[in-house]
């Protein structure tokens, strides 16, 4: 008896090592093109994974769509047909509907107010929710604040909003802050923002530093000003059947990888935000920076909003709206 459970011990010994010694080649999707800051992280992660792997797991980086668009990835991701995507959070509040609670309006005072939240407890809790849809969730990504830039006028409260047609995009959740705040939110194709505010069919937009130059939108609707009304923050998220193929270890490398990536794709992305910022005013735009008594002003206008869009997550709410961040 004791001899046939040395034997048994010991063939599971080989098996466990067998697992945690394969060698795999995995795929990671993005939407954005090539240099895009979530490429860059993405592609740190591979490197990353790479490297503490000796070489045993790959991960190839598909930018630009190729292997589909942000919708049908995720699909593919559940389904084991792709190992990564990076992903908004948007399409992923229809597997945890916490993720609505992150969307709220001017919901942190700063990036490193956000990030310290989401790499806490509160949102370790929330990846946690998406392995019953088949998706286990790794690290957070940087996505910018979105901020409003208008035509013709400066904006320093949200009464110089009043009456002004905004674009937004097709949720009801920035229909209702642009109401909220006075505005007549005025859902337009992404495609079609430029010709609009040329056009006088809209008097302001709202994205981050980036989307508002690179866009060209600077040129129409030179003026911008931080309220920074948005931080969506953005997200990878891996094939739990992937994931399950894998030893505890290697789950542990690529957990970790993806955590240490977030540094760079932030770095890339502050980057090419200082970068948008200083082009706009180069070509003469206007940036107006808000007081924290001024975007408290905002902050109020909305606040009605919470209840409705945190009902069941009301403790999730609260945590991060009372967490206490290291110094």
């Amino acid at each position: 008896m004791k001899k046939v459970l040395v034997l048994v011990l010991a063939s599971l010994l080989i098996f466990s090592f067998a697992v945690s010694a394969q060698e795999m080649t995995l795929r990671l999707a993005d939407n954005q093109p090539e240099g895009y800051p979530t490429v860059v992280g993405a592609k740190e992660f591979a490197r990353l994974v790479e490297e503490r792997t000796d070489g045993r797991i790959k991960i190839e980086v598909y930018p630009g769509g190729i292997l589909g668009d942000e919708s049908s990835t995720i699909e593919q991701v559940q389904f084991g047909a792709i190992d990564f995507v990076r992903t908004s959070i948007t399409p992923m509040a229809n597997f945890e509907p916490a993720m609505n609670v992150l969307s709220l309006p001017y919901l942190y005072p700063s990036e490193e107010y956000m990030f310290q939240v989401l790499q806490s407890e509160i949102g370790e809790g929330i990846l946690e929710g998406l392995k019953d849809a088949g998706i286990v969730g790794l690290t957070w990504y940087d996505a910018g604040a979105r901020s409003f830039y208008t035509a013709d006028k400066k904006v320093t409260s949200p009464e110089d909003l009043e009456g002004l047609r905004i674009r937004v995009q097709e949720s009801q959740l920035m229909m209702d802050m642009v109401e909220a705040l006075g505005a007549s939110p005025t859902p337009i194709a992404w495609g079609e923002v430029y010709s609009a505010l040329q056009t006088g069919v809209v008097d302001a937009g709202e994205n981050n530093y980036p989307g508002w130059y690179y866009n060209s939108h600077h040129e129409v609707a030179p003026n911008f000003v931080e309220d920074e009304h948005n931080r969506i923050p953005e997200l990878i998220i891996m094939s739990k059947i992937t994931w399950d193929k894998l030893s505890a270890e290697d789950q542990k490398i690529i957990k970790q990888a993806a955590v240490d990536s977030t540094e760079v794709q932030r770095e890339a992305w502050d980057k090419r935000t200082e970068e948008a910022k200083k082009l706009a005013v180069e070509e003469g735009a206007t940036i107006t920076t808000l007081t924290p008594e001024q975007k408290q002003a905002f902050q109020d206008k909305v606040k009605g909003l919470y209840p409705k869009y945190s009902e069941g997550y009301e403790d999730l709410l609260n945590s991060i709206l009372n967490f206490e961040m290291e110094e």
